[in-house]
């Protein structure tokens, strides 16, 4: 599966068991985090495309948020090809 990161251009390969975080880590690109664990909000993102599935009940994210697209990628796994608009994501190479 990929994984597409708006506005950068930045992409990268990622897996169901993986969070967005985790996998973009392991390709080179840098998420906005701090907690990990989906509540201190620092990695904040829109999903623009795609499904994802979180690993826990409850994310830090309100209802409002989540029909509008908001996401936490730190504790949110894909379903498939994803694109995601994380402005403050840079690549390490």
């Amino acid at each position: 599966m990929k994984a597409q990161v708006l506005p950068g251009g930045f992409s990268f390969e990622t897996a169901s068991d993986l969070s967005l975080v985790q996998a973009a880590d392991a390709s080179g690109i840098e998420l906005p985090t701090s907690c990990r664990n989906g509540t201190c909000r620092s990695c904040l993102c829109r999903l623009v495309d795609g499904r994802i599935r979180y690993r826990i009940e409850w994310p830090g994210v309100s209802a409002d948020e989540k029909a509008e697209g908001w996401i936490l990628p730190c504790v949110a796994e894909p379903l498939g090809d994803v694109t995601i608009e994380a402005p403050y994501a840079v690549s390490l190479f």
